[in-house]
């Protein structure tokens, strides 16, 4: 029986089937019901579901493929740098066929930048970045996910970065990746992270006086007036019904 290329295009051993995420890893919430309501609206007949919230460990060496020879050579080349890679490595997750280093957010430029011009990584494109709330990962709830590729080598990684709600800094990635311009600023309109020594770190989708930030998990749902040129349309809540 022969092996099954990866999306990556190298040959790995293992099933392409998703591991159970109630196995391992890291529980940062326990949901109830079918959408998570937990005051009686859960009409949906599944008020009984409980399923935890898990996010993926640290996975061991061999990572296995060409996971291990990226994992060297980052760890090589930050050394050489005079930085300790368990200082800006938190920690390596290979979950579902895909590579992700999750690094502390005082490093993320120079990791970033050694990603990009070490020539045996050479990860030349950050095709963008994507803001994630937590609310059960307490201390880190706020996450950004930067998808890098690899056109010389043909392979694509992931670095995530977590910052506290009190605190949702993370350094601009623009100096060294000038496309995540416009992506930044997505972020920080609908997650509220702020990315230090953005060029003009501005709403992009929202109003400029728009309050909150849509995306958050704790963002109401309803009830919120929307406006148009002056013209102001009532909350749902408020809003005539004609049944």
């Amino acid at each position: 029986m022969t092996e099954n290329p990866n999306a990556n295009g190298d040959e790995r051993n293992g099933s392409a089937v998703p591991a159970p995420r109630d196995t391992g890893g890291e529980v940062i919430r326990v949901r109830k019901g079918m959408f998570g309501a937990n005051n009686g609206g859960d009409t949906s007949g599944y008020g009984g579901l409980i399923r935890t919230v898990t996010l993926p460990g640290a996975a061991s060496r061999p990572y296995g493929g060409w996971f291990d020879e990226v994992a060297d050579e980052l760890e090589g080349a930050l050394e050489e740098q005079d930085l300790l890679p368990a200082n800006a490595i938190e920690k390596t997750v290979v979950d579902r066929d895909e590579l992700t280093f999750h690094i502390a957010r005082e490093h993320l430029v120079q990791v970033a930048r050694t990603l990009r011009d070490d020539p045996a990584l050479r990860f030349e494109l950050c095709t963008g970045v994507s803001g994630v709330h937590f609310l059960g990962d307490k201390g880190r709830e706020l996450h950004a996910v930067y998808h890098l590729r690899s056109l010389t080598h043909g392979r694509i990684i992931r670095l995530e970065v977590s910052a506290p709600d009190s605190d949702p800094h993370i350094p601009s990635l623009v100096a060294v990746y000038p496309t995540n311009d416009w992506h930044e600023r997505e972020a920080y309109d609908f997650f509220g992270l702020i990315f230090d020594g953005h060029p003009a770190l501005t709403r992009i989708m929202m109003p400029d006086d728009w309050q909150g930030f849509p995306q958050r998990k704790d963002y109401p749902l309803g009830g919120i007036a929307v406006e148009y040129k002056g013209a102001q349309i009532p909350a749902p809540d408020q809003r005539r019904s004609y049944s």
